[in-house]
Protein backbone atom coordinates (compact mmCIF):
# COMPACT_ATOMS: atom_id res chain seq x y z
CA UNK A 1 0.00 0.00 0.00
CA UNK A 2 1.51 3.40 -1.20
CA UNK A 3 2.27 5.71 1.75
CA UNK A 4 -0.20 8.87 2.53
CA UNK A 5 1.88 12.19 1.89
CA UNK A 6 0.61 14.62 4.41
CA UNK A 7 1.38 17.92 2.87
CA UNK A 8 1.18 20.92 5.21
CA UNK A 9 -1.58 23.60 3.96
CA UNK A 10 -0.73 26.82 2.67
CA UNK A 11 -1.75 29.58 5.17
CA UNK A 12 -4.59 31.56 4.00
CA UNK A 13 -2.59 35.10 5.22
CA UNK A 14 0.56 35.59 6.67
CA UNK A 15 1.88 39.08 8.17
CA UNK A 16 4.43 41.05 5.96
CA UNK A 17 7.89 41.18 8.29
CA UNK A 18 8.20 44.35 9.33
CA UNK A 19 4.55 43.70 10.92
CA UNK A 20 5.53 40.28 12.69
CA UNK A 21 8.79 41.98 13.79
CA UNK A 22 6.39 44.72 15.25
CA UNK A 23 3.46 42.49 17.39
CA UNK A 24 3.83 41.94 20.78
CA UNK A 25 4.39 38.05 20.39
CA UNK A 26 7.83 39.34 18.73
CA UNK A 27 8.77 41.62 21.71
CA UNK A 28 7.83 38.72 24.04
CA UNK A 29 10.61 36.43 22.07
CA UNK A 30 12.97 39.06 22.66
CA UNK A 31 12.39 39.13 26.15
CA UNK A 32 12.54 35.71 26.49
CA UNK A 33 15.41 35.13 24.57
CA UNK A 34 17.09 37.67 26.93
CA UNK A 35 15.98 35.05 29.99
CA UNK A 36 16.74 32.04 28.92
CA UNK A 37 20.57 33.10 26.76
CA UNK A 38 19.32 32.46 22.85
CA UNK A 39 16.98 33.48 20.33
CA UNK A 40 14.08 31.80 19.24
CA UNK A 41 14.25 31.86 15.74
CA UNK A 42 9.81 31.09 15.33
CA UNK A 43 7.03 30.32 17.40
CA UNK A 44 7.95 26.65 17.47
CA UNK A 45 11.22 27.22 18.83
CA UNK A 46 9.19 29.85 21.47
CA UNK A 47 6.54 27.28 22.59
CA UNK A 48 9.15 24.30 23.07
CA UNK A 49 10.76 26.56 25.40
CA UNK A 50 7.11 27.49 27.30
CA UNK A 51 7.14 23.69 27.71
CA UNK A 52 10.30 22.67 28.86
CA UNK A 53 10.46 25.63 31.02
CA UNK A 54 7.65 26.61 32.41
CA UNK A 55 8.47 28.88 35.34
CA UNK A 56 11.08 31.00 33.55
CA UNK A 57 8.08 31.52 30.52
CA UNK A 58 5.50 32.66 32.82
CA UNK A 59 7.39 34.26 35.44
CA UNK A 60 8.10 36.76 32.14
CA UNK A 61 4.76 36.62 31.21
CA UNK A 62 3.82 37.99 34.46
CA UNK A 63 5.87 41.04 34.29
CA UNK A 64 5.74 41.27 30.38
CA UNK A 65 1.99 41.54 31.03
CA UNK A 66 2.46 44.09 33.92
CA UNK A 67 0.02 42.07 35.90
CA UNK A 68 -1.14 43.96 38.59
CA UNK A 69 -1.57 42.05 42.39
CA UNK A 70 -2.39 43.60 45.51
CA UNK A 71 -0.62 40.38 47.39
CA UNK A 72 2.70 39.21 45.09
CA UNK A 73 2.59 35.75 44.64
CA UNK A 74 5.25 33.51 46.56
CA UNK A 75 6.01 31.32 43.70
CA UNK A 76 5.46 30.78 39.85
CA UNK A 77 4.08 27.51 40.12
CA UNK A 78 3.39 24.21 43.04
CA UNK A 79 3.42 21.13 41.95
CA UNK A 80 4.34 21.11 38.92
CA UNK A 81 4.59 17.17 38.12
CA UNK A 82 0.41 17.28 39.06
CA UNK A 83 -2.08 17.70 36.55
CA UNK A 84 -4.62 18.39 37.62
CA UNK A 85 -3.10 19.75 40.58
CA UNK A 86 -0.89 22.14 39.90
CA UNK A 87 -1.07 25.74 41.46
CA UNK A 88 0.36 28.74 39.23
CA UNK A 89 1.25 31.48 41.20
CA UNK A 90 0.23 30.96 44.73
CA UNK A 91 -0.52 33.73 47.44
CA UNK A 92 -0.86 36.23 44.66
CA UNK A 93 -4.24 38.00 44.90
CA UNK A 94 -5.63 40.12 42.20
CA UNK A 95 -8.55 40.55 39.62
CA UNK A 96 -8.79 39.79 36.05
CA UNK A 97 -10.88 42.76 35.50
CA UNK A 98 -8.94 44.78 37.24
CA UNK A 99 -6.12 44.39 34.54
CA UNK A 100 -8.16 44.68 31.73
CA UNK A 101 -10.03 48.72 32.62
CA UNK A 102 -6.68 49.44 34.47
CA UNK A 103 -5.92 52.04 31.68
CA UNK A 104 -9.40 54.08 31.81
CA UNK A 105 -8.40 56.83 34.25
CA UNK A 106 -5.41 57.42 30.92
CA UNK A 107 -7.56 56.79 27.71
CA UNK A 108 -10.92 57.18 28.43
CA UNK A 109 -11.71 58.98 25.08
CA UNK A 110 -10.47 56.13 22.84
CA UNK A 111 -12.49 52.82 21.45
CA UNK A 112 -12.95 50.32 23.88
CA UNK A 113 -15.26 48.15 21.20
CA UNK A 114 -16.66 48.52 17.61
CA UNK A 115 -19.95 45.87 17.38
CA UNK A 116 -21.16 45.65 14.12
CA UNK A 117 -24.66 44.29 13.04
CA UNK A 118 -26.00 41.77 10.28
CA UNK A 119 -27.78 44.87 9.12
CA UNK A 120 -24.83 47.51 8.86
CA UNK A 121 -25.29 48.98 12.33
CA UNK A 122 -22.73 50.38 13.98
CA UNK A 123 -22.04 50.90 17.64
CA UNK A 124 -18.88 52.26 19.71
CA UNK A 125 -18.29 52.64 22.74
CA UNK A 126 -15.10 54.45 24.41
CA UNK A 127 -12.75 52.93 27.24
CA UNK A 128 -14.81 55.56 29.55
CA UNK A 129 -17.74 54.67 28.40
CA UNK A 130 -17.05 50.76 29.85
CA UNK A 131 -16.00 51.91 32.79
CA UNK A 132 -18.89 53.39 33.47
CA UNK A 133 -21.47 50.41 32.79
CA UNK A 134 -19.08 48.08 34.56
CA UNK A 135 -19.47 50.39 37.51
CA UNK A 136 -23.10 50.13 37.07
CA UNK A 137 -23.89 46.46 36.43
CA UNK A 138 -21.09 45.48 39.24
CA UNK A 139 -23.08 48.09 41.45
CA UNK A 140 -26.80 46.35 40.49
CA UNK A 141 -25.12 43.01 40.84
CA UNK A 142 -24.03 43.62 44.05
CA UNK A 143 -27.34 45.16 45.58
CA UNK A 144 -29.35 42.04 44.36
CA UNK A 145 -26.85 39.71 46.06
CA UNK A 146 -24.24 38.71 43.77
CA UNK A 147 -21.18 37.96 45.29
CA UNK A 148 -17.92 35.75 44.78
CA UNK A 149 -18.22 32.38 43.30
CA UNK A 150 -22.34 33.05 42.53
CA UNK A 151 -22.94 32.15 38.73
CA UNK A 152 -24.03 34.92 36.55
CA UNK A 153 -25.52 33.19 33.01
CA UNK A 154 -25.96 34.74 29.43
CA UNK A 155 -28.20 34.55 26.42
CA UNK A 156 -26.43 37.40 24.31
CA UNK A 157 -24.71 37.39 20.91
CA UNK A 158 -21.52 39.25 20.64
CA UNK A 159 -22.71 42.59 21.58
CA UNK A 160 -21.39 45.07 23.71
CA UNK A 161 -23.32 44.13 26.67
CA UNK A 162 -22.07 40.71 26.68
CA UNK A 163 -18.64 42.52 27.36
CA UNK A 164 -19.65 44.86 30.20
CA UNK A 165 -21.46 41.93 31.65
CA UNK A 166 -18.33 39.89 31.70
CA UNK A 167 -16.14 42.54 33.14
CA UNK A 168 -18.48 43.73 36.02
CA UNK A 169 -19.08 39.70 36.82
CA UNK A 170 -15.42 39.38 37.20
CA UNK A 171 -15.32 42.09 39.49
CA UNK A 172 -17.36 41.01 42.28
CA UNK A 173 -15.40 37.44 41.88
CA UNK A 174 -18.63 35.93 40.56
CA UNK A 175 -18.69 33.59 37.72
CA UNK A 176 -19.61 34.26 34.28
CA UNK A 177 -20.87 32.00 31.74
CA UNK A 178 -23.12 32.06 28.11
CA UNK A 179 -25.24 31.05 25.41
CA UNK A 180 -26.00 31.94 22.00
CA UNK A 181 -29.59 33.31 21.57
CA UNK A 182 -30.19 30.96 18.60
CA UNK A 183 -30.48 27.79 20.85
CA UNK A 184 -32.99 26.32 22.11
CA UNK A 185 -34.78 25.75 25.61
CA UNK A 186 -33.67 22.64 26.45
CA UNK A 187 -30.49 23.45 24.90
CA UNK A 188 -29.60 26.28 27.37
CA UNK A 189 -31.57 24.55 30.56
CA UNK A 190 -29.41 21.25 30.37
CA UNK A 191 -26.10 24.12 30.40
CA UNK A 192 -27.43 26.52 32.65
CA UNK A 193 -29.10 23.69 34.95
CA UNK A 194 -25.83 22.38 35.93
CA UNK A 195 -23.92 25.61 37.07
CA UNK A 196 -27.33 26.94 39.39
CA UNK A 197 -27.24 30.75 38.17
CA UNK A 198 -28.38 33.45 40.68
CA UNK A 199 -28.53 36.23 37.36
CA UNK A 200 -29.84 35.52 33.87
CA UNK A 201 -29.10 38.59 31.29
CA UNK A 202 -31.19 37.58 28.17
CA UNK A 203 -31.50 39.72 24.44
CA UNK A 204 -34.73 39.76 23.91
CA UNK A 205 -34.25 39.19 19.71
CA UNK A 206 -31.42 38.95 17.01
CA UNK A 207 -31.56 39.61 13.25
CA UNK A 208 -30.31 36.30 11.28
CA UNK A 209 -30.42 36.13 7.12
CA UNK A 210 -32.06 39.27 7.13
CA UNK A 211 -34.93 38.35 9.75
CA UNK A 212 -35.52 39.19 13.36
CA UNK A 213 -35.62 36.50 15.32
CA UNK A 214 -38.02 36.95 18.62
CA UNK A 215 -36.03 35.68 22.06
CA UNK A 216 -38.80 36.70 24.43
CA UNK A 217 -40.88 33.34 24.66
CA UNK A 218 -37.49 30.79 24.50
CA UNK A 219 -36.07 33.63 27.54
CA UNK A 220 -39.26 33.28 29.73
CA UNK A 221 -39.42 29.68 29.36
CA UNK A 222 -35.72 29.42 30.80
CA UNK A 223 -35.89 31.28 33.46
CA UNK A 224 -39.17 29.58 34.67
CA UNK A 225 -36.70 26.11 34.67
CA UNK A 226 -34.18 27.78 36.13
CA UNK A 227 -34.79 27.24 40.39
CA UNK A 228 -32.06 28.90 41.68
CA UNK A 229 -32.56 32.33 39.65
CA UNK A 230 -33.01 34.97 41.55
CA UNK A 231 -33.38 38.20 38.57
CA UNK A 232 -33.93 38.24 35.09
CA UNK A 233 -32.51 40.93 33.29
CA UNK A 234 -33.56 41.44 29.57
CA UNK A 235 -31.16 43.40 27.13
CA UNK A 236 -33.25 45.23 24.26
CA UNK A 237 -32.63 45.28 21.19
CA UNK A 238 -34.81 44.05 18.76
CA UNK A 239 -38.22 44.53 20.27
CA UNK A 240 -37.43 47.59 22.32
CA UNK A 241 -40.25 48.80 24.76
CA UNK A 242 -41.79 46.03 24.72
CA UNK A 243 -41.19 43.31 27.24
CA UNK A 244 -43.81 40.63 25.80
CA UNK A 245 -44.46 37.83 27.12
CA UNK A 246 -41.89 38.90 29.81
CA UNK A 247 -43.76 41.38 30.91
CA UNK A 248 -42.75 43.00 34.21
CA UNK A 249 -40.00 39.82 35.54
CA UNK A 250 -37.21 40.98 33.53
CA UNK A 251 -35.03 44.33 34.60
CA UNK A 252 -34.30 45.96 31.81
CA UNK A 253 -30.76 46.42 30.95
CA UNK A 254 -30.73 50.42 30.26
CA UNK A 255 -32.98 50.88 33.56
CA UNK A 256 -29.97 49.22 35.82
CA UNK A 257 -27.47 50.98 33.98
CA UNK A 258 -29.24 54.57 34.71
CA UNK A 259 -30.08 53.70 38.33
CA UNK A 260 -26.56 52.99 39.39
CA UNK A 261 -24.78 55.65 37.20
CA UNK A 262 -22.08 57.03 38.63
CA UNK A 263 -20.89 53.86 40.81
CA UNK A 264 -17.08 53.14 40.48
CA UNK A 265 -16.37 50.05 39.84
CA UNK A 266 -14.92 47.74 42.68
CA UNK A 267 -12.42 44.92 42.38
CA UNK A 268 -12.69 41.87 44.39
CA UNK A 269 -9.19 40.60 45.44
CA UNK A 270 -8.75 36.78 44.72
CA UNK A 271 -6.67 33.89 44.16
CA UNK A 272 -4.65 33.37 40.67
CA UNK A 273 -6.76 30.05 40.20
CA UNK A 274 -10.13 31.87 40.87
CA UNK A 275 -12.37 30.62 38.54
CA UNK A 276 -13.63 33.02 35.67
CA UNK A 277 -15.67 31.72 33.12
CA UNK A 278 -17.44 28.44 32.86
CA UNK A 279 -17.78 27.65 28.67
CA UNK A 280 -19.37 24.61 27.29
CA UNK A 281 -18.34 23.11 24.38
Amino acid sequence: MAQQQHQHPTPIWTPPPERAAASRMAAFATAAARVAGHDFPDYGALHRWSVLDPVACWELLWSFLELRASVPYTRVLEHPERMPGAVWFPGARLNFAEHLLRHAATRADETAIVFRGEDGAREAMTVGELWRQVGAVAAWLRSVGVGPGDRVAAILPNRPEAIVGMLATASLGAVWSSASPDFGVDGVVDRFGQIEPKVLIGVDGYRYAGKRIDVRERLAAIAARLPTLAQLVVVPWRFPGDPGPLGDAAVPWPELIAAHRGAEPRFAQLPFDHPLYILFS
